[in-house]
């Protein structure tokens, strides 16, 4: 009966891995495929740090990727690119990302929507705007500098960020709209942290 056990409890974990894969549907799993994404389970700070939804000029913070994630209708799942998931892993000797890309896969009967998020919880945010430099030179000042102090308040605040949601995909194509704006008027989430006032709005 022993000897049982360990059998009855793999074909359990099998089983239930094969129904994750059973009901996602074909159009998600094509787009996993064709962008060369894989399963992931990104790290519980990331999960229950704050956000933002706009790169350049964010107002408002949003509550836990965690709190954002639970609000969606439709099943959903963490998705990360394949090399990406190796250079976090230390393949090849190679260092860990300053940020990396995650997906937040929202599997809809009508659609499919990538969340685009940057995990940036191992950032202050003076690292954050050192890492633009590095790609943006002289303008990051500029075009950073305001967002860097307001975050900055906000962390003395109690409102610290851990990561950004980038931008949104639907089936595939890039949505135009600021995701910031998409989240406060589309899908009615709300803020907890008022950028533009340094105030606390709710927690």
């Amino acid at each position: 009966m022993r000897r049982l056990l360990p059998i009855f409890f793999g074909v359990l974990i099998l089983g239930s891995q094969v129904s994750a894969v059973l009901a996602t549907s074909p159009k998600a799993l094509a787009l996993r495929q064709a962008n060369g994404l894989v399963a992931f389970a990104p790290d519980d700070k990331f999960l229950t740090g704050n956000f933002v939804a706009d790169e350049i000029n964010p107002t408002v913070i949003f509550g836990s990727v965690k709190a954002f994630v639970a609000s969606r209708k439709c099943p959903t799942a963490w998705l990360i690119e394949t090399d990406v998931q190796d250079r976090l892993a230390g393949a090849g000797g190679v260092s860990k990302p300053e940020e990396f890309t995650l997906y937040l896969e929202e599997d809809c009967p009508d659609r499919v929507i990538y969340y685009v998020f940057i995990d940036q919880s191992g950032l202050t945010p003076q690292q954050w705007i050192q890492w633009r430099e590095k790609f943006h030179k002289s303008k990051a000042e500029p075009q950073f500098g305001p967002a860097m102090s307001k975050l900055d308040q906000a962390c003395k605040d109690g409102c610290g960020v851990g990561a950004e949601l980038r931008f949104l995909q639907i089936d595939g194509e890039l949505l135009t709209r600021s995701p910031e704006l998409v989240l406060l008027g589309d899908l009615k989430f709300t803020p907890i942290y008022d950028l533009r006032q340094q105030k606390l709005l709710s927690k």
